[in-house]
């Protein structure tokens, strides 16, 4: 508890501050109700205070030798390594997160801060061919300034160091703002290791409020030049409409409604687990969860009767529990939603072929199949334990099927034939598709993002220079130019 307390508050400058704000936002335990902290919110004022010491910390930064921003990023590794063990404990006291999936986030996060530490030392220009005589051309990246990061609650330590680390060592300064359900995880945890990790101040900031007190303070504000956001297509399309008013650029990772799709030549054993890892990882809280299992008719039933076994058979209950497959949802209303969700799509005629019990948050595993076609949950984002089993005949009708909805983030295809796999994987629009793995995948040097409504822009290795660099042309004329007038 005193760990919460200590890191539930404001980072500005260097500093851990009290928010200025008239109300509180209380961080709860979503398995046992317990409070874990309150956080008084930040406001407008404070926001601005973020962005002015990241905009004067910049500039000494952009000039620090990459090898002496390495050494940070180095350090803030090995303090991730260090407090592995605390980190997955307040990933289990404030998600929900079971053991398993604890240290999947925070493994991931260190294999993205490997990365980081080496993009602090990736080429810094180029020189290219001029047409005319005696000219050099040279181009150079430099760092945007300062970016503003908006984490989402799923993942959020890994999902704020995907942009945290990386826009710090290529010579930025960052405001980091998590989702109020993840306060410390997403927030609290990553400024203390920067901190310890000798970063300068103000190069890291870290502001808990709520659009309710600063509206869009946080985007529309003049300092930053780069906006990183996680969530919601909702969300994300008044971020981008807002930020494009100030010229912008935003890196949006949104919603999803992936399919996994089961070909009649596929190892259906092998594509159960990777659909019941697909759809239940962190209770189906995924953007990439496989919403939609794709099933060709031939190998439906044996796929069904496997997979059915499999997830009645996932304990759900309390995180800390090591055999606990199934934790709580983030809080009430989620749990509420899918309840009624799930009622709802047996109403319209749906069979649930599996029917989890809700106690509490913990909403244990649910099969869905014979829906309609112009059901609603087809096309949506299901951010919960429910699987959704559909059939096909043919890949035409399941490359039909894949491709319908507002979505394109992730999939993936299931066949005993690989590159059969990547030609079917060629006509989905999606950002990224998988042959003969789950649908949950992020790899740190490739580019991470969607199509569609599903995101804007890509994190992740190359991507990630591009999307916190920018470039500029200096041409040096070593004779004399021939004007025309």
């Amino acid at each position: 508890m005193s760990f919460f307390r200590e890191l539930a508050h404001q980072y500005i400058d260097g500093e851990w501050l009290t928010g200025s704000g008239s109300w509180d936002i209380i961080d709860f335990n979503p398995y046992n109700g317990e409070k874990l902290a309150a956080v008084t919110v930040a406001t407008a004022l404070e926001v601005d205070r973020a962005y002015r010491a990241a905009e004067r910390a910049q500039q000494k930064w952009a000039a620090v030798n990459p090898y002496e921003r390495r050494a940070v990023l180095e350090r803030a590794l090995d303090i991730t390594l260090e407090r592995a063990d605390a980190i997955a404990e307040a990933i289990t006291d404030e998600l929900g997160g079971t053991r398993s999936r604890s240290r999947y986030e925070i493994e991931a996060a260190a294999e993205f801060l490997r990365e980081a530490v080496r993009q602090a030392l990736r080429p810094s220009g180029r020189l290219l061919p001029a047409v005319g005589d005696g000219r050099e051309n040279r181009l150079y990246r430099l760092p945007v300034g300062v970016v503003g990061i908006i984490s989402a609650f799923n993942f959020p330590f890994l999902v704020a160091m995907k942009s945290v680390a990386p826009a710090l060592a290529l010579g930025n300064a960052v405001v980091l703002k998590p989702h109020q359900n993840a306060p410390v995880v997403g927030g609290g945890l990553i400024a203390k290791i920067f901190e310890d990790a000798g970063l300068p101040a103000g190069l890291l900031n870290m502001v808990i409020t709520d659009s309710a007190e600063i509206g869009d303070a946080f985007i529309e504000h003049p300092v930053p030049k780069v906006i990183s956001f996680t969530g919601s297509d909702r969300v994300g399309r008044h971020i981008a409409a807002t930020a494009a008013g100030g010229f912008k650029r935003t890196i949006l990772e949104l919603s999803g409604n992936s399919a996994l799709v089961v070909l009649e030549d596929a190892d259906v054993e092998y594509a159960v687990q990777a659909a019941v890892f697909s759809r239940f990882l962190y209770q189906g809280q995924v953007s990439m969860a496989a919403n939609r299992i794709l099933l060709d008719r031939s190998v439906a039933a044996e796929f069904t009767e496997r997979f059915t076994a499999e997830v009645a058979a996932l304990k759900a209950g309390d995180p800390r529990d090591p055999e606990t497959r199934i934790g709580p949802v983030i809080n009430a209303f989620q749990a509420d939603a899918l309840d009624a969700l799930v009622e709802r799509a047996v109403a319209d005629g749906a069979t649930a072929l599996v029917r989890g019990r809700t106690v509490g948050n913990v909403v244990a595993p649910t099969v869905l199949t014979g829906l309609a076609e112009d059901s609603p949950l087809l096309t949506q984002e299901i951010l919960g334990p429910v699987a959704l089993l559909l059939t096909f005949d043919g890949e035409e009708e399941a490359v039909r099927i894949v491709n319908e909805g507002p979505y394109g983030l992730s999939g993936a295809v299931h066949t005993r034939d690989a590159e059969r796999g990547v030609k079917f994987a060629q006509r989905i629009v999606s950002g990224m598709f998988h042959v003969n793995d789950s649908t949950v995948q992020d790899d740190p040097q490739v580019a991470f993002g969607g199509e569609k409504t599903s995101g804007v822009g890509r994190l992740n290795g190359e991507a990630v220079v591009e999307a916190f660099t920018t470039q500029r042309w200096m041409s040096i004329q070593h004779g004399r130019s021939v004007f025309p007038f």
